[in-house]
């Protein structure tokens, strides 16, 4: 076995990150490495320890979890973060998703599902429930949040077919130029990195 995947837990009640300490403890492939109560406390902590997961709730006082993952995010920490949220709205954990998170869980999670969601995440799979996915291949966000245009939808759909940028210029009749630009803003809005994401979305979404 190799090292423990490092974790740091972050919720701003005690009796949460006493709750997951305990359990993760015993786990033979699972360290905790440091906890913290608010999302600048997580910046800080993800910094010094250097984890490999980051359990972080979302609404927590001062800086919450979404600005916390917009922080690290800036300041490329490899962390992947894995929200742990009371909120089973799927429009609720979107700004987290959007933000760079890996994926979420319920606060009732049982622990071993908990255990599996970290290992998974920590290999680099993102967790997202059906309706996350549907939202996010739609364009759909809360009040205020990017959407995706007409066209961009229109190239997404193109994505989820698996066809490359050539293609797709020559399906929709556009500058393959034109299509790269729609490609990386398409990738920033959903929140993901590659175009196989995307398409995942697009498939998942009903677009294809």
């Amino acid at each position: 076995m190799g090292d423990p995947i490092r974790i740091l837990i972050v919720d701003d009640h005690r009796v949460v990150r006493d709750g997951l300490r305990s359990f993760l403890d015993v786990q033979d492939d699972l360290e905790v490495v440091g906890e913290a109560a608010a999302g600048a406390g997580c910046v800080a902590e993800a910094e010094a320890r250097h984890p490999d997961v980051i359990l972080l709730d979302l609404r927590m006082p001062g800086s919450d979890g979404v600005a916390a993952l917009r922080e690290l995010a800036v300041l490329g920490n490899p962390a992947r973060v894995l929200v742990v949220t009371s909120f089973t709205e799927p429009d609720a954990v979107l700004p987290a998703v959007r933000a760079g998170a890996a994926g979420y869980v319920y606060k009732d999670i049982d622990p071993p599902a908990l255990a599996a969601a970290i290992r998974a995440v920590h290999l680099g799979h993102r967790l997202l429930h059906p309706d996350v996915v549907r939202l996010l291949a739609s364009g759909a966000s809360p009040a205020g949040g990017p959407r995706l245009t007409p066209r961009e939808r229109e190239v997404l759909t193109q994505i989820g077919r698996g066809r490359s940028n050539r293609e797709i210029a020559r399906a929709l009749g556009l500058a393959e130029k034109t299509v790269k630009t729609h490609v990386s803003a398409i990738l920033a809005k959903l929140g993901v990195q590659h175009r196989t994401q995307a398409a995942l979305y697009a498939v998942r979404g009903g677009l294809v």
